[in-house]
């Protein structure tokens, strides 16, 4: 975690700028995220027509009551025409209730689609894309973001549809009772789109710059809020800094939540207080085709062509509010689309190679790396050879490319030039599950998650039985530890295993990789974590671990290689050296003087758990 940056965090890093679609065509990639659920959407199509069709059946069925059965006195129609009235409102309601329910469940899995494709498209990142972004930029765009868009996927699809076959429905009907009225309804629409498209850039604009400073507070709160960011909080005396500006950070939310809550508010209330005011126009029309000696429509006329314009106000409205709305979620759909089309590097070849037990062999063959293309590289010219069973042990100064060495056999990096092979062949031509089954590493940092030791062990070989944990725990020198636990294999090991010591929670990770039981390891400063009596332990369960396998150590301590098969100093990326212990202290070299640095310094004791 980059502790560095929790007293004045900085703007979470975005993903590279893609080319932005233009508006339809980003429409147009939305719609196909419903595609797979074409048949249920046609069903709430036929819903909505139906519902539609009823809806606009009622002032009709009115203008009759008025016009007909009640001045001729024909109870028997008006009482028929009334239950006819009562009939369309109740099957109206049952459409609504079926066209929400499969509406609902169509745009939840849409969500579904777009939270696991996200998720899926990050695991095949590359190590590098998370060492440079913040894991709250990350979470914010799976949480934040995609739940921000729950009313649209959900909602406003159905809402568009129902309320544009309303208003279609409702203009028909309209023309059917009275042409000239229906013209003095739809004199200001054209004023109206304007004021909608108007208030829906407005509003994207704002909901992009809400959801970036929800992504910051959402990398600082992951940040200063875990365990590592509260004891640094804490030791530090930087609680109250940092609680100032979360505080600073939140009240720049506020601000963006107010003016996108506001945003175009007035002006679609004066489009809400026009429409609401139009029927007095109606009547004052009437008025004035029979002042001017025209033929005014009837009583019954009149009162149903009101009824259906005051129906036409809630769906026009609505009409135009999801539009603003669809405008705003825009934002939000394009920064998801920005994680789905980041490129993928690391990529399985089109027809990988299986194996089904490699036998280890490994080579550098001329490799170098780089993580920046325009800095120096990090490793050049690589030439290097573990044969099958084989320890090769890789030592050096701090950044002379240890860890970025055994990092590229798993192919957590890509090699810049050059290549690495497994038995021959390419890791980059095997296969993703032919690799992981070949390559163990075991990393500085121990990472657990917050589940049981046995699941943590598990996660190795979900299929493990019982025995087979307790003897991989054994042979790490842990299960005594883990047997005296209240709860034993059972026992929550917390968060990022935080209720174990930096030693045990290191036998832990030791033990997991034994339970894969890779032929090909890599050992990142395994032992680094560890007291002396418990690294002597452990070290011996890895040299058990190691008979017959393939091993790569990236040495701390230079006492736990000097019975490497082969020892490589690494300086400044390239081999500086290489040898046997002997021979290297015989050339009394850069290694001779690490040796004798590790002679002088004292070596800090752990104290026993």
């Amino acid at each position: 975690m980059p502790h560095d940056s929790l007293p004045a965090p900085a703007q979470p890093e975005q993903p590279s700028p893609l080319p932005q679609l233009s508006q339809p065509a980003q429409i147009r990639r939305i719609l196909r995220l419903f595609v797979p659920y074409r048949g249920r959407l046609a069903l709430v199509g036929l819903l909505v027509a139906a519902s539609s069709l009823v809806g606009v059946a009622s002032p009709f069925l009115l203008r009759e009551i008025i016009d007909t059965a009640l001045p001729e006195r024909r109870t028997g129609l008006l009482a028929l025409l009334a239950l006819g009235m009562i009939a369309t409102a109740v099957t109206a309601s049952v459409f609504g209730v079926l066209q929400t329910l499969i509406s609902t469940t169509v745009g939840q899995q849409v969500m579904h689609d777009l939270r696991t494709g996200v998720y899926a498209k990050l695991q095949q990142m590359p190590l590098a894309f998370f060492t440079r972004t913040r894991t709250g930029e990350v979470q914010s765009r799976i949480a934040d973001d995609i739940g921000s868009m729950q009313a649209t996927v959900t909602s406003t699809a159905t809402s568009l549809v129902s309320n544009l076959t309303a208003v279609v429905a409702t203009v028909v009907a309209m023309l059917a009772l009275d042409w000239r009225l229906t013209l003095v309804s739809l004199a200001l629409l054209p004023f109206f789109v304007w004021i909608a498209r108007r208030v829906g850039r407005e509003r994207k604009r704002i909901t992009t710059q809400r959801q970036t400073q929800m992504a910051a507070m959402a990398a600082i709160v992951t940040e200063s809020l875990s365990v590592s960011g509260i004891l640094l909080g804490r030791t530090m005396g930087r609680a109250e800094a940092l609680t100032r500006n979360f505080a600073a950070e939140s009240e720049q939310l506020v601000g963006l939540e107010v003016r996108a809550s506001m945003a175009g508010r007035w002006r679609m209330s004066t489009i809400g207080m026009i429409m609401a005011a139009i029927p007095a126009l109606l009547y004052w029309s009437a008025g004035a085709m029979l002042e001017l000696g025209g033929t005014p429509p009837s009583i019954g006329t009149l009162v149903a062509f009101v009824s259906l314009q005051q129906g036409l106000l809630r769906p026009a409205v609505s009409l135009l509010s999801t539009g603003v709305d669809i405008q705003a979620s825009l934002a939000l759909f394009h920064r998801i689309f920005e994680y789905l089309d980041l490129p993928v590097e690391i990529t399985e070849a089109p027809e990988p190679v299986e194996l089904e037990r490699a036998r280890g062999e490994i080579r550098f063959e001329k490799v170098s790396f780089g993580y920046d293309p325009d800095a120096p590289p990090t490793l050049s010219g690589i030439d290097l050879t573990i044969p099958a069973g084989g320890s090769l042990a890789v030592v050096g100064p701090t950044g002379a490319g240890k860890t970025t060495l055994g990092y590229l056999v798993p192919r957590l990096y890509d090699v810049t030039e050059g290549r690495i092979t497994l038995d021959g062949v390419d890791v980059r031509d095997l296969s993703f599950a032919s690799l992981s089954r070949a390559v163990g590493v075991v990393s500085q940092e121990a990472y657990l998650v917050h589940a049981s030791v046995a699941d943590n062990l598990r996660f190795a070989k979900p299929d493990a039985t019982p025995a087979e944990v307790e003897r991989a725990a054994r042979a790490a020198q842990i299960h005594e530890l883990i047997a005296a636990l209240p709860q034993g294999y059972d026992t929550v090991v917390g968060e990022r295993g935080y209720r174990f010591s930096g030693g045990e929670k290191q036998r832990l990770a030791i033990a997991r990789t034994i339970l894969r039981d890779p032929p090909v390891l890599v050992l990142d400063e395994a032992t680094s974590a560890l007291d002396t009596r418990t690294e002597e332990a452990v070290q011996q369960a890895i040299d058990a671990l190691s008979a017959g396998r393939t091993t790569l150590t990236i040495a701390h301590r230079l006492s736990t290689i000097r019975d490497a098969d082969l020892i490589v100093v690494l300086d400044g990326g390239r081999v500086a050296e290489r040898g046997t212990h002997a021979e290297l202290l015989a050339l009394d070299g850069r290694y001779a003087a690490l040796v004798r640095r590790d002679a002088r310094a004292p070596r800090a004791v752990e104290a026993a758990p």
